[in-house]
C-alpha cells in the first residue's frame, strides 16, 4: 500500500465527522478536530546498507455537532472543561512570571 493510500484512509471526512444519530425527530453530527503528522525517509550507511522506516500520528479531539431539527442545522461547540482551565491556568502564570521580571 502506499503511503498516500495509507493517509487517506486514515484521515478523511469519516474521520472528523461521524455517522448521524437520529433519535425523536433530531438528527445529530458528531464532529472531532483531527491532527496528524507523519515522517517517512531512506538512509545509507557507508558499508552499502540502506534503510528505511517512518511514523505516523493522528489526534482527534471532540469539537462539537451539528444538530438537525425541523430542517434547521445549528453547530453545538464541545465545552473541554479541562482544556478552558489548563489554558487559564496556564495563561495567569505567564501573566505572573512576566510581572515578577
Amino acid at each position: 500500500m502506499a503511503i498516500g493510500e495509507l493517509i487517506s484512509k486514515l484521515v478523511s471526512a469519516r474521520t472528523v465527522y461521524t455517522d448521524p444519530v437520529e433519535k425523536d425527530g433530531v438528527t445529530v453530527v458528531p464532529g472531532a478536530l483531527v491532527i496528524g503528522g507523519g515522517g517517512f525517509g531512506v538512509g545509507h550507511h557507508k558499508n552499502g546498507e540502506t534503510g528505511e522506516g517512518g511514523g505516523f500520528g493522528v489526534v482527534a479531539v471532540p469539537f462539537g455537532a451539528y444538530v438537525i431539527k425541523d430542517g434547521n442545522a445549528r453547530w453545538r461547540p464541545a465545552i473541554d472543561v479541562g482544556t478552558i482551565v489548563a489554558t487559564a491556568i496556564g495563561t495567569a502564570l505567564i501573566i505572573f512570571i512576566r510581572r515578577r521580571r
